[in-house]
């Protein structure tokens, strides 16, 4: 029971924390679920986000197979939920509020330091993703190829998601010898 308390408490937290998208929690999301309550190791983390970036719909909706993996169905409903809620209606107040000031001369100046806020957290979980993800030199490689052909190239992202997976299992048959 005292661990849907605390479900409840970490996804309403984080929830609040997703200015930019969901990738602007995973810092606190990691620091919580892995070091704090210690519900998953860091690689376990990696591999739920991952499954959220595979699957349809919102990328945070992997919140649910943590709550599930920690407390069953019960926790991953609550993980949905308190996670889901108070963004839903701070954006909603916000979004009526925020009509009612289109004169006031302070909005432009918040519409920009959100947009700086959002770039910092994005950031922020890029690297604490990338200090998991990126073991080894081999890894360092296909990151910094798929981020160069990114930025540089308008190529869709799926395809080099595609080939750096085909080729990670290349390398893996490669090196386990089969």
């Amino acid at each position: 029971m005292k661990e849907l308390g605390n479900i409840a408490l970490v996804f309403g937290y984080l929830s609040l924390l997703t200015v930019g998208g969901g990738l602007a929690a995973f810092p606190e999301l990691k620091s919580l679920t892995v070091d704090s309550h210690q519900w998953l190791t860091f690689p376990e983390l990696l591999h739920f986000y991952s499954l959220g970036q595979l699957s349809p719909g919102p990328n945070m909706m992997m919140v649910a197979s943590v709550g599930m993996w920690v407390a069953g169905p019960i926790g991953a409903l609550l993980a949905l939920v308190c996670f889901l809620l108070p963004t839903s209606l701070a954006t909603f107040s916000v979004g009526r509020l925020w009509n009612h000031l289109q004169a006031w001369r302070w909005r432009f100046a918040v519409q920009h330091g959100l947009g700086a806020v959002s770039v910092g957290l994005v950031l922020a979980g890029g690297i604490t993703m990338a200090r998991g993800a990126v073991t080894s030199p081999f890894y360092a490689v296909i990151a910094a190829v798929v981020f160069g052909l990114l930025l540089k190239t308008r190529i869709n992202p799926a395809l080099p998601i595609l080939g750096s997976g085909l080729l990670a299992v290349l390398a893996w048959r490669l090196l386990a010898g089969g």
